[in-house]
Formats: C-alpha cells, sequence, structure tokens
C-alpha cells in the first residue's frame, strides 16, 4: 500500500457526514473547513447568516460539499429545530463537532441567574441535546464521532472563569459519560481544550495587548493559538484513525497548560 492510499485509509473523511455547530467563525470555521477538506459533507450551524453564507461558499470554492443552518441554539426548542434541519442536508450525521459557545464573565460576585442560564443553554445543554439527537443513531450504525470543543477554564480557574469555565468542566464530564454509554458501539466522545486564540469569542482579552503577550509567553512555543491550529486535531478525532481514543480531553495549546 502506497502512503496515499494508507494516509486515506486513516484520516479520510470521504462518504461521511458532519455537523459543526458555531462552525462559521473562529475554531469552528476551521475546524468546519478541515472536515469538509478531509472529504466530509458538512452542515454549518450558526445564527449569523451572513457569516454562514460566506463560510459555506468559501468551502464550496475549494470543491467541498457544505451547508448551512441558522439557528438559535440558546432554546431547547431552537436546538431541536437545528438538529432536524442539518439531519435533512445530507443525512444523518456520522460526525458531531460542538464549538459553538457563549463567553460571558462578569465577576462571581457579579454574575446572575441570567448569565448563568444563558451559559448553560448554550455551552452545555445544546451539546446534551445534540447528543442524545445523534449519538443513539451513530451507535446503531456502528460508527460516530463526537467532538465538542472546551476550555483551558475547564481545568484551572483564570481570568473570571465564572459560568464559563463551570460549563466547560461539564462538557468534558458530558464527553466522559457519552463516552461511556457509546464507544462499545464504535462512537468515540472526545474534547478539544484551546489555549488562547485570537478569535471572536475572546475579543475582550484579544483589546488587552499586554495580557495577550503574556498569555503567549506562558507558552512553549512562544505564541497564542490560531484557529488552523485545531484543523489537524479535529481530522484526527473525526477520522478512523481514532478509533482507540474517547472520553479524553485534547490539548491544542502550545503547551500552556503544562508550562
Amino acid at each position: 500500500m502506497g502512503s496515499r492510499a494508507y494516509l486515506s485509509e486513516l484520516f479520510s473523511l470521504d462518504g461521511l457526514a458532519a455537523v459543526v455547530t458555531g462552525g462559521s467563525s473562529g475554531i469552528g470555521r476551521a475546524i468546519a473547513g478541515a472536515l469538509a477538506r478531509a472529504g466530509a459533507s458538512v452542515v454549518v450551524v450558526a445564527r449569523g447568516e451572513a457569516q454562514l453564507a460566506a463560510t459555506v461558499a468559501e468551502l464550496a470554492a475549494h470543491g467541498c460539499r457544505a451547508a448551512r443552518v441558522s439557528a438559535d441554539l440558546g432554546t431547547r426548542d431552537g436546538v431541536r429545530a437545528a438538529a432536524e434541519e442539518a439531519a435533512g442536508v445530507f443525512g444523518e450525521p456520522d460526525i458531531l463537532v460542538n464549538c459553538a459557545g457563549i463567553n460571558l464573565r462578569p465577576p462571581m460576585g457579579e454574575l446572575g441567574e441570567d448569565v448563568w442560564d444563558a451559559t448553560m443553554a448554550v455551552n452545555l445543554e445544546a451539546p446534551y441535546l445534540l447528543g442524545q439527537r445523534f449519538g443513539p443513531g451513530m451507535a446503531e450504525r456502528g460508527f460516530g464521532r463526537i467532538v465538542h470543543v472546551t476550555s483551558q477554564q475547564a481545568h484551572r480557574a483564570f481570568v473570571q472563569s465564572g459560568a464559563y469555565g463551570v460549563s466547560k468542566g461539564a462538557l468534558e464530564s458530558l464527553a466522559r459519560s457519552q463516552a461511556e454509554a457509546w464507544s462499545p458501539y464504535g462512537v468515540t466522545c472526545n474534547t478539544l481544550v484551546p489555549g488562547f486564540v485570537m478569535t471572536p469569542l475572546n475579543a475582550r482579552l484579544s483589546s488587552d495587548p499586554e495580557r495577550v503577550a503574556a498569555l503567549a509567553a506562558r507558552t512553549m512555543v512562544g505564541r497564542n493559538g490560531l484557529a488552523g491550529d485545531f484543523a489537524g486535531a479535529a481530522v484526527f478525532l473525526a477520522s478512523r484513525a481514532s478509533a482507540y481514543v474517547t472520553g479524553q480531553s485534547v490539548f491544542v495549546d502550545g503547551g500552556l497548560s503544562v508550562h
């Protein structure tokens, strides 16, 4: 077997369908692009219609199969409607990537129930509901990949983790519970853990040059993350190559977490 055939057997996503939430910007967009260019038919789910259209147009320009679903993942009805619409495009997904999130982090003493509820709805409940919708079907078919994008705040408290850190820590626990339930049937469930990445979600920190430089200095590679740094890890976790990797938190952070 030649090298190309070998790599294709390991990592190709040809013939697979993927749903990527939060796929119109930042890390989610990079992951959607990586999965599509690896061969998957990708449905991008997000709120902003203009960004969704631009993302799908970019993927189409690369010869990829992609579609979009505009949805509000902050309500149960919105999540359910998005799931049904997404499944109706390329069929029931083989790959689910939960990257949609909100990053509201007031000081703990000022954290109100409205912020708590909104954070849990998007960051935790939406991935749970989507997993409940798609995970059993993946298990019945004998193959599936569920990938959640979490945060350093799932493991350590800094820069006012608040409800955001709680939601991401719970999301990693959700991945382990999903792995326990469905991995015996060919469905792996893992999380990708970013370091500091210059994306719209981190606009508050990105606007502080001193804080950005300090975070870069905490890494081992000497820079903060880029959305494209997640392409390879995402394709690996979505592919057949990761069949024996489940329930894990994979850090893509330039060594920030171990420095």
